[in-house]
C-alpha cells in the first residue's frame, strides 16, 4: 500500500483548482441505468470510488468511454440486475444501483453496502421508502432483492433523519413510478440538488429541488440526458481549511462558494480571511511576527445536516482546531463513530478527549505538533491527518492512503503545487 511523505511547516500559496463532487458524480453515474441511449457526464473526477462504479456499472451491461474529465455512456442493453459484494464492499454507494434498476428492469439484488468505518448508515431508510412504492424487498446471504410487479406506485416516504443516498435512491425509483410520489424531510445537500437536474434533463417531473419536500411526478419514459457535476464542496472546505492551518494565501477556483457557509463562518471566527469571487475564493491568513500565520481561535462546531456543518469536515476542522488557542467543541451528530482519527492526531501531538458524542479540543498553539506515523481509518479522517502534517514541525509518515485517493483527485500534485512538501512513495 502507497504512503504519503510529509515535511510540515510550509505556509501554502498559489492557486488550486477544485474538481467535480464524488458525492455528485456517483448517484449520477448510477442514474444512468435508468434510460437507454448515450448520456454524457462532465466533470467527472478520476477518483477511486468513481472507477468502482463504473466497473459496477460495467457488470449490469453499461459501456463508457472517458475523454478528460468528460464520460460517455450507453446504457442500452442492460445484461445484469446484481451489483456483487466485491465492488459493493469498497463503497458504500453502490447501493445507489438499487433504485435505478428497480425503475428500469423491476428487480434488483445489491449487496449490502461496505466503506468507510464511520458508523452504522442504515440502508433500511431506502428500503422502506422502496416498499412504500410497492417494492418487494428482503435479506438474503448478505444480499438485498428488491422486486416489484409491473410500475412501481406513487407514495408518501418519510425519513427520520434526511438521509442523502436514502433521499437519492427513492427519487430515482420514485421518477418512473405510477402517479404521485412525495418524500418528505428529504436531504436538502447540493449534490441532490445536482441529481434532481439531471432528472429533469432526462424527462423526469420533479418539484422542490433544494427543499425537504420533493414532488416527484412519475412519468412513463425517460431518456438520455447530458449533465455536469457540480464542484466538489468538500474538498473545497478541506484546501481552505489547509491553509488556514498552515498560513500562506491560496486562490480556489472552480468552486461554489456558496455551498460552504457553514465552514466560512466558523473559518472567519477563527481569525481567517476570506474573500468569496464568483466562482473562485481566496483563503489567507494575515501575518504575525512577520509570517502570515493568523493567531488561531477556538471555536465550536456541530455537525448538521446541511446548510448546517458537514459531517464530511469535521475530522479536518479539528486537526485545525488542534492548534487553537483556547478549548473548542466539537459535537458530532450524523455518525456516531467519527471520532476514529482522533488517536492518530494525539500522536501528533494534539489534545483532545472524547466524551460520548463530542470532542473537546485543547488547542495547543501554533507550530507545537510535531511529525509522527501515523495511519489512515477512512476517507475525511485522511484529510484530517494530511492538514495536521502539513502544519506540523519534522516529517509525517500516512499509511492507508488508499481512504484518500477514494475522495481526493489529485491531491499530492495540488499540494505541491502549492508549495507542500509532500511525497506519495510505494510501502
Amino acid at each position: 500500500m502507497d504512503k504519503l511523505l510529509i515535511d510540515g511547516g510550509v505556509p501554502l500559496y498559489g492557486t488550486v483548482a477544485i474538481s467535480g463532487a464524488k458525492n455528485a458524480a456517483l448517484p449520477l453515474l448510477a442514474a444512468t441505468l435508468l434510460a437507454p441511449g448515450d448520456h454524457i457526464l462532465h466533470n467527472v473526477p478520476d477518483l477511486r470510488d468513481t472507477r468502482t462504479m463504473l466497473k459496477l456499472l460495467e457488470i449490469l451491461g453499461v459501456t463508457w468511454q472517458r475523454t478528460g474529465k468528460t464520460i460517455r455512456i450507453n446504457s442500452d442493453h442492460l445484461t445484469g440486475v446484481e451489483a456483487p459484494y466485491d465492488l459493493v464492499k469498497t463503497m458504500r454507494a453502490s447501493v445507489l444501483v438499487l433504485g435505478p434498476l428497480l425503475a428500469r428492469t423491476g428487480f434488483a439484488r445489491v449487496s449490502l453496502p461496505g466503506g468507510c468505518a464511520i458508523g452504522a448508515r442504515p440502508i433500511n431508510y431506502h428500503l422502506k421508502g422502496f416498499e412504500k412504492l410497492g417494492v418487494t424487498t428482503h435479506l438474503e446471504q448478505g444480499y438485498v432483492e428488491a422486486a416489484v410487479e409491473g410500475r412501481m406506485r406513487g407514495g408518501t416516504v418519510y425519513f427520520d433523519i434526511p438521509s442523502v443516498t436514502g433521499t437519492e435512491n427513492v427519487l430515482m425509483a420514485a421518477v418512473a413510478a405510477q402517479g404521485e410520489t412525495v418524500i418528505e424531510n428529504a436531504a436538502k445537500e447540493p449534490e441532490v440538488g445536482n441529481l434532481v437536474d439531471m432528472l429533469v434533463a432526462m424527462g423526469a417531473k420533479i418539484e422542490g429541488r433544494d427543499t425537504d419536500r420533493l414532488v416527484i411526478h412519475g412519468v412513463q419514459k425517460l431518456t438520455a440526458a447530458e449533465s455536469a457535476i457540480i464542484p466538489d464542496r468538500i474538498e473545497t472546505g478541506t484546501y481552505m481549511i489547509a491553509v488556514a492551518a498552515t498560513g500562506g494565501s491560496v486562490t480556489i477556483t472552480d468552486c461554489n462558494p456558496g455551498h460552504l457557509s457553514a465552514l466560512t463562518d466558523k473559518l472567519l471566527l477563527c481569525g481567517v480571511n476570506i474573500e468569496e469571487m464568483g466562482e473562485s475564493l481566496t483563503v489567507s491568513c494575515p501575518e504575525v511576527d512577520g509570517r502570515s500565520l493568523c493567531r488561531l481561535h477556538s471555536v465550536d462546531i456541530t455537525t448538521l445536516p446541511y446548510p448546517g456543518f458537514p459531517t464530511d469536515l469535521q475530522a479536518q476542522f479539528m486537526a485545525l482546531m488542534a492548534q487553537g488557542n483556547g478549548t473548542a467543541i466539537i459535537h458530532e451528530t450524523i455518525f456516531e463513530n467519527r471520532f476514529m482519527h482522533v488517536a492518530e492526531l494525539k500522536r501528533l501531538g494534539a489534545d483532545i478527549a472524547i466524551e460520548g458524542s463530542r470532542a473537546v479540543v485543547r488547542g495547543i498553539g501554533r507550530d507545537k505538533l510535531c511529525g509522527a506515523p501515523v495511519m489512515a481509518t477512512d476517507l475525511r479522517a485522511s484529510a484530517s491527518l494530511v492538514i495536521a502534517a502539513l502544519s506540523a514541525s519534522g516529517q509525517t509518515e500516512i499509511s492507508r492512503i488508499y481512504h484518500l485517493e477514494r475522495g481526493y483527485e489529485d491531491m499530492v500534485d495540488k499540494l505541491q503545487a502549492l508549495g507542500a512538501r509532500v511525497e506519495k512513495i510505494k510501502a
